[in-house]
């Protein structure tokens, strides 16, 4: 056996190479300054759905395996799992494994938890948004203990324990690598912007809806929504029906460098969404010297620059003040950093 100690993350997805930015950043970036601040810790990514083959590759110097389990049910699951617990019994054969981290309380935490109660291996999972609803039939199945759970915000501890009973003892929330940023300084020439995938779930109709409304007071008002999904075409047909086109610019994917860059241009980034554990783009707003209004709020203590609305009516007049302010600043801020994201895991895993 290499004694090397290995750290083995299960996730539904990861990015198919090293330019490929949009696919789950957080998690790269966890990933990434994870393998820098642990030289000595050899990481192994398992890769259930995505990508779509199944050719192990290196990733910043990470090993990845991917499975392309295409988010498939019945037997092309059940088979997926098997060669899942495979891979899993010839790393663990080879390789001193001291821990098992998932993402998302679900089909990642079910395998992770199950090989590792067999063989007495740490494994954590950490709580990102909707397993913690109570639609969410894995916590009940495999009855996980409190120290098993990392929890991405306040928001989420708690909704986890009123649904499924158990409070995750810690709550590890996202963060930003100022790296990822650019260094230089930005016009402010965009009022409102929003991004994400354009699923019904982040209620970018709501968006439109503020624009809108605020196109009333302010006609020149200038938005951006930035993403792709199922959504876009009501999304589009509701800009020509609102009478929005001339100030609204809906660019599609874009890759995440880019994003950052228009969220500097930013004045205000509007966060619709209806369900957020603790939306990380949220945070790289902040940091990007932007205000933010959302309707969820992740953590119990206020966060500078981070604005709860109570419903649209709310958002739509705190976006309308801090536009028609001459006195609101926009100050970069980072209230949680990356480095100290991964070294809250490393201890979690005791990886000194």
């Amino acid at each position: 056996m290499n004694n090397e100690k290995t750290f083995v993350i299960l996730t539904p997805g990861f990015p198919s190479s090293e330019t490929d930015t949009t696919c789950l950043p957080m998690q790269q970036y966890v990933v990434r300054v994870m393998r820098e601040m642990y030289p000595d810790i050899k990481i192994i990514v398992l890769s259930f759905q995505y990508p779509y083959h199944k050719n192990t590759y290196d990733w910043f110097d990470v090993r990845v395996i991917p499975f392309s389990g295409k988010n498939k049910g019945g037997l092309p699951k059940l088979l997926v799992r098997k060669k899942i617990f495979t891979v899993l019994q010839e790393i663990y054969s080879k390789n001193k494994i001291i821990g098992l981290f998932s993402f998302w309380y679900n089909e990642c935490a079910w395998i992770a938890k199950k090989f590792g109660d067999r063989h007495r291996i740490r494994h954590a999972c950490w709580i990102l948004g909707q397993d913690a609803r109570k639609e969410n039939k894995y916590p009940e199945s495999l009855q996980p203990t409190a120290s098993e759970l990392l929890a991405l915000s306040e928001f989420i501890q708690d909704e986890f324990e009123k649904n499924h009973g158990v409070r995750p003892r810690f709550v590890i929330p996202p963060a930003i690598d100022p790296r990822e940023f650019d260094d230089n300084p930005r016009e402010k020439d965009v009022d409102i912007l929003a991004a994400g995938s354009l699923i019904s779930l982040k209620r970018y109709d709501l968006f439109l809806e503020v624009v809108a409304e605020i196109r009333k007071q302010l006609p020149n008002v200038k938005a951006m929504l930035i993403g792709d999904g199922l959504e876009r075409m009501r999304l589009e047909s509701m800009i020509e029906k609102l009478e929005l086109r001339n100030n609204i610019i809906m660019t599609g994917e874009l890759p995440h460098a880019s994003v950052l860059k228009w969220m500097q241009r930013a004045r205000i980034f509007l966060h619709p969404s209806s369900y957020e554990g603790f939306g990380v783009v949220c945070l790289e707003a902040l940091y990007a010297a932007a205000h933010v209004i959302s309707f969820c709020r992740p953590m119990k203590k206020e966060i500078v620059q981070w604005h709860i609305a109570k419903n649209k009516e709310e958002m739509i007049s705190m976006a309308l003040e801090i536009l028609q302010s001459q006195k609101k600043d926009h100050l970069s801020a980072a209230p949680f950093l990356m480095k100290d994201t991964v070294k809250a895991i490393g201890q979690i895993f005791n990886f000194h």
